[in-house]
């Protein structure tokens, strides 16, 4: 009688081991009803979400719809001035016209209702209501295009930085253009939107210069204008794109250094208000209030 050899043995133990091991992962690992009740019950919110979602949409379109109806039966046409009030704070859809004038029209009819329910001066504070609703809309994307202003004017030497690295690298300006817009898109958000949109002018036909120089005329910014002209002098004399980039990306990275440091030189007069009002009080009374109570006491003895 032949006996098996210990390696067959082996193999055959492992083998009838990792067999029998396989049969209680896959029972493990099948869903039950009750896991798939539960997987139920956990997306269920989810979908009643997805729910709300579109019809908090639906409900928006309509209400768009009905506000550019009412819109363009009033003649509130939208003119170029508005339109590029709104490019500057980088509102480009076509629906944010709608949104504008649908708050403007609104408003006063929410300030009005709101009102009724002050019982003194009912007249007086509708009136008021009524100016502040009318004006909140023009307040708002006056503030949204400072700080979009103020970001792009504080990201710009850093996009042109990469930029630069682009050229280097071998791509040509609009790629390097288009390459640092979707770089840039979570950490500088403004700049990205110009620099995709100025690529999407060129892509329609627009030239060059001319779409920056749309740049320049939304943001509004010194140094986004010396950088068209930078480019339009460029293109005339032939200069290397590299060098001209390189140069006018030190030129706005000190720039950018040497208003932080004047802005670091106000504070030192800005700070003598607080400190007169606030702050020297607060120390006075600490040091000298126990020597005035002191004196007064031995004043009050010596009178006594």
């Amino acid at each position: 009688m032949n006996t098996m050899s210990p390696a067959l043995l082996i193999s055959l133990m492992a083998t009838l081991f990792c067999t029998l091991a396989l049969i209680p992962v896959f029972l493990l690992m099948r869903s039950s009803n009750e896991s798939k009740r539960l997987i139920e019950v956990t997306r269920a919110p989810l979908r009643l979400q997805e729910g709300a979602a579109e019809a908090r949409h639906w409900a928006m379109r309509m209400l768009l719809g009905g506000v550019h109806f009412v819109r363009t039966r009033l003649g509130l046409a939208q003119d170029e001035k508005l339109r590029q009030k709104l490019l500057a704070a980088g509102l480009r859809q076509a629906a944010d016209v709608d949104t504008y004038f649908g708050i403007r029209l609104l408003g006063p009819v929410t300030a009005v209702l709101a009102g009724t329910f002050i019982r003194s001066n009912t007249i007086v504070w509708i009136m008021a209501l009524m100016a502040l609703a009318y004006l909140a809309p023009d307040a708002w994307v006056n503030y949204r295009t400072r700080t979009r202003r103020e970001h792009i004017r504080l990201g710009l030497p850093d996009a042109l930085d990469l930029m630069v690295v682009c050229v280097d690298a071998g791509l040509g300006i609009d790629q390097a253009l288009l390459r640092s817009g979707q770089e840039l898109a979570l950490s500088q958000p403004e700049i990205s939107e110009e620099f995709i949109q100025i690529n999407f002018e060129q892509r329609a036909g627009k030239p060059r210069i001319e779409a920056w120089q749309s740049m320049a005329d939304r943001t509004r910014l010194d140094t986004v204008n010396s950088f068209v002209h930078m480019l339009a002098q460029t293109d005339r004399f032939g200069t290397p794109i590299v060098k001209a980039l390189r140069v006018f990306a030190d030129s706005a990275r000190q720039k950018r250094r040497q208003q932080a440091e004047e802005l670091a030189a106000k504070t030192t007069v800005k700070l003598i208000f607080p400190l007169v009002l606030f702050i020297f009080p607060s120390i006075f009374i600490v040091l000298l209030g126990p020597a005035v109570i002191l004196i007064g006491k031995n004043l009050h003895g010596i009178f006594k």
